[in-house]
C-alpha cells in the first residue's frame, strides 16, 4: 500500500506560501501556509496554521497571557488566495524538491494534524506560530539536512523585528514595546527569525537539502500567486504615544511653573498621574505573569506598577509620604534599565514628568496646601 501510495506522488507539489501583511492588526506580521497540490485529481489545498477565534470569549485577556489555541485550518486554494486579493496583498508560492516518500510523510503528517483531536496547538507568536510549523512539517519528514545559507551580522532583536512590521503603526508598535521585555531586545538566531514569514521564505529560498551527500536547491520553482494589489489604509488616531506624552509633559511643566510661582503644590495633578500609571502598572504586573517569555522580565515595571494607587489616599489629604522618595529610587533604576531594554516611545518623558512631581514635593514639603 505504501509503495502505491509514494508512486501516486509523482503528480503532486507540495510549496511553502507566503502571503505579504495588509493593514488589519493581526497581519501586519504577515502569514505563510503549506500549499498541497495534485496535478491528476485536481486537489488543490492550502493548511493554515494560523485559525483564530477573535470572539472567543475573553480572546485578547488569553492571548496576553499566552493562553491562546490556534488551529489548523484547511482550504480551497483558490478561496485562500481570494481573501487575499481582496486585500491587495501579494501571495508567492516556492515549490519544494521533494521525493515522493517525503511528499507522502508531509502529506500524512498535515491529515494527522488535522484531525480533531490533534489540530489545536497553544499559539506562541516569537517560537510556535503559523510560519514556523510549516517549516517543521517539512523539515521533521525530509530524508535530509536543510541547510540555511548564513546571513552574516544579520541578528536583529524580537523587537526590531516586530518594529519594522509595525511602522506605521504608531499604536501598535506602543503596545507591543509596553509588553515586551529585556529578552525580547537579545540578538536572535536564523531560527528564531523564522517567526516572521518574510524571513523564512527569504531563507528558504537560499537553502540546500543534503540527502546522501548530494546538494540540491530546497526550492524547485517560485510563483506569484496573487500579485499585490491597492491597500487602503485607514487614518487612525491622530496623535502618535510620543506625541500624548509631550502634551503631558507640556501639562506638568505648566502645573509645576504655577507651583513655583504660587509656592503651593497642586494634587490633582499628583492624583491623576499616580492613577494613570498605577493602572497601567497593575496590567503590566500581570503580564509578569504571562507565559509568553519574552514579557516575564520587563524593567518598565519600575516606573508603571500599582504603588501609586496604594499611596492615592495620604496624598491627596496633603501628609506627609515617603512614596515621592520610593518614587524617585524606582524612576533612576528605571533610567539605568535603558541600557538593557528598549522602552515603548514616550516612557522616558513620562519619567522626566514624574522626576519633575518628586522634586516639587521632596522640595515642598513644609508648605504643602490644598489646592
Amino acid at each position: 500500500m505504501l509503495a502505491q501510495d509514494v508512486s501516486l506522488m509523482d503528480s503532486v507539489e507540495i510549496g511553502f506560501v507566503t502571503c505579504a501583511p495588509h493593514e488589519e492588526i493581526y497581519s501586519l506580521y504577515g502569514h505563510a501556509g503549506l500549499r498541497y497540490h495534485d496535478l491528476r485529481t485536481g486537489e488543490d489545498l492550502i493548511f493554515n496554521y494560523g485559525i483564530f477565534h477573535p470572539n472567543r470569549k475573553l480572546f485578547m485577556w488569553h492571548f496576553l497571557m499566552g493562553h491562546t489555541d490556534y488551529e489548523l485550518g484547511v482550504a480551497p486554494t483558490n478561496a485562500f488566495l481570494k481573501y487575499y486579493e481582496k486585500w491587495g496583498s501579494q501571495v508567492t508560492e516556492q515549490v519544494l524538491r521533494l521525493t515522493n516518500e517525503e511528499k507522502l510523510l508531509i502529506f500524512n503528517a498535515l491529515r494527522e494534524n488535522y484531525l480533531p483531536q490533534n489540530r489545536i496547538y497553544r499559539y506562541n507568536i516569537f517560537f510556535d506560530n503559523c510560519s514556523t510549523r510549516p517549516r517543521d512539517i517539512v523539515t521533521r519528514h525530509l530524508k535530509g539536512q536543510v541547510e540555511y545559507a548564513p546571513r552574516e551580522g544579520f541578528s536583529p532583536s524580537f523587537r526590531e523585528m516586530v518594529r519594522d512590521c509595525t511602522y506605521g503603526h504608531p499604536w501598535a508598535t506602543f503596545g507591543n514595546d509596553i509588553l515586551l521585555g529585556v529578552r525580547a531586545d537579545l540578538p536572535t538566531t536564523q531560527a528564531e527569525q523564522h517567526f516572521l514569514p518574510v524571513n523564512l521564505h527569504y531563507d528558504i529560498d537560499r537553502a540546500v537539502v543534503v540527502r546522501e551527500g548530494e546538494r540540491e536547491p530546497l526550492v524547485s520553482e517560485r510563483r506569484e500567486l496573487v500579485p499585490p494589489g491597492l491597500q487602503i489604509i485607514e487614518p487612525g488616531f491622530p496623535l502618535s504615544p510620543f506625541a500624548c506624552s509631550l502634551i503631558l509633559l507640556a501639562l506638568s511643566m505648566m502645573v509645576f511653573t504655577y507651583e513655583q510661582m504660587k509656592k503651593t503644590v497642586v494634587r490633582w495633578f499628583d492624583l491623576f498621574l499616580m492613577t494613570l500609571m498605577g493602572l497601567a502598572g497593575c496590567f503590566l504586573v500581570l503580564m509578569l505573569f504571562s507565559e509568553h517569555p519574552t514579557t516575564s522580565t520587563n524593567l518598565q515595571v519600575l516606573l508603571l506598577n500599582p504603588l501609586p494607587l496604594l499611596f492615592l489616599w495620604p496624598v491627596a489629604r496633603g501628609r506627609k509620604t515617603r512614596f515621592f522618595l520610593i518614587q524617585l529610587i524606582l524612576t533612576l533604576l528605571f533610567l539605568i534599565g535603558g541600557i538593557w531594554q528598549s522602552y515603548a516611545e514616550g516612557m522616558y518623558v513620562l519619567a522626566f514628568c514624574v522626576l519633575t512631581r518628586v522634586f516639587r514635593h521632596l522640595t515642598a514639603s513644609r508648605y504643602i496646601t490644598k489646592v
